[in-house]
């Protein structure tokens, strides 16, 4: 799952239908050159959704942009069905037009005086499309996407979730080999974003699509993804499934960035057994846990434990290791769960529990955490 700026972060499964080696973008900015994308490389292969998520800032919009064609990058190699689009070291650019690239943008780009029609029949005019196909793909399109109904209605007259699909619609009515989303779904509201979510993926299925979609949204890149890549500072720092970039994270910021994870700085007791786990000595005694990085006895460490990871006994468990008495500091309620705060020994933690629970603050209780749900990774 590790992934570098100089590695191929490469996903399982069949030969790459996307291949990006390598890639660097740079702005000008207070003098000098910022890299916005430095070095990275993947591969999606065919039909599946693959995930750029990071902060703002981060490069990824600016990776969707030079697949599409929209920027020019300095360095890097990106390959489509085995098509070179751009290769810098060999003077290679397609431009955006010729790539059969669609893309869906944040803003969605509505033409507000056309109608629904209109809006997505423009993506076929422009490529001069033969007039007698036009009606058919767009209707075809319009309904791939549920708006048949709608055809002929005024764009400034449709509500966010319809104005994204006409949107969706205007980006697969190309019949495109790759199709593109930077950031869809950031000006919905939480109900129909999580319904718009559902549906782009439903149809990215459908449509059996190649998919790059880029989100700062980690509920969104677990929900909808066949692969995630982590992004920061114009870096992949982590490819994987995303329960493996959940529940596996290998680094300090993924563990941080996607989710909510207690970190406990400590230092390595002993190697690793043969199972991968092995003991740390943290503020509040040892802690058995997986093994990551090369660690060693006496090497600093950080060790991750998701909230959900950690359970609540009301006395002590018959297990001799990751067991410890503690005190209910906290509690909000959140509806599905209860999100609480706990001191071992002086040392703060997060727990998620069921709410059938009912935790309440002042309350002493035992905490029990299984070795292979909390990793151990070398100190930042």
């Amino acid at each position: 799952m590790n992934a570098n700026s100089n590695s191929a972060g490469l996903s399982e499964g069949a030969e790459p239908y996307l291949r990006v080696a390598n890639l660097v973008k740079r702005f000008a900015g207070e003098g000098r050159d910022l890299a916005a994308v430095n070095g990275i490389s993947f591969s999606v292969p065919k039909g599946r959704l693959f995930t750029l998520l990071g902060p703002s800032g981060c490069g990824k919009s600016t990776t969707l942009r030079c697949i599409a064609g929209l920027e020019r990058p300095e360095g890097g190699v990106i390959a489509v069905n085995g098509r070179m689009q751009v290769n810098v070291a060999e003077n290679i650019f397609v431009p955006a037009h010729l790539r059969g690239v669609g893309m869906v943008f944040q803003s969605y780009a509505i033409w507000p005086h056309m109608t629904v029609y209109q809006n997505v029949a423009y993506a076929l005019e422009v490529r001069k499309t033969p007039r007698a196909e036009i009606r058919g793909r767009v209707m075809e399109a319009l309904e791939l996407v549920g708006l048949t109904g709608l055809a002929d209605r005024s764009a400034p007259k449709l509500s966010g979730g319809q104005q994204q699909r006409v949107a969706l619609a205007r980006a697969v009515v190309g019949r495109p080999s790759l199709l593109l989303f930077d950031e869809p779904l950031s000006n919905l509201d939480a109900k129909l974003r999580e319904r718009m979510r559902h549906e782009i993926r439903e149809l990215q299925q459908r449509l059996e699509i190649t998919t790059v979609f880029v989100t700062h949204d980690q509920t969104e890149a677990l929900a909808m993804s066949d692969t995630v890549a982590v992004m920061d500072a114009g870096k992949i720092l982590s490819i994987g499934s995303p329960r493996d970039i959940y529940a596996r994270p290998d680094n300090r910021f993924v563990a941080d960035f996607v989710g909510m994870t207690n970190i406990l700085r400590g230092q390595a007791a002993g190697n690793p057994l043969p199972d991968g786990t092995g003991q740390v000595d943290v503020a509040f005694g040892k802690l058995r846990c997986r093994f990551v990085d090369g660690i060693r006895a006496g090497d600093r460490v950080d060790v991750l434990i998701r909230p959900e990871n950690i359970s609540v006994t009301p006395g002590p468990s018959e297990a001799a290791e990751n067991n410890w008495q503690a005190a209910v500091e906290s509690v909000t309620f959140l509806g599905e769960c209860q999100d609480s705060i706990v001191k071992v020994q002086g040392q703060r933690m997060r727990i998620r529990v069921h709410p059938a629970l009912e935790l309440r603050a002042g309350q002493e209780v035992f905490l029990e955490i299984h070795p292979n749900r909390c990793t151990a990774i070398r100190a930042e």
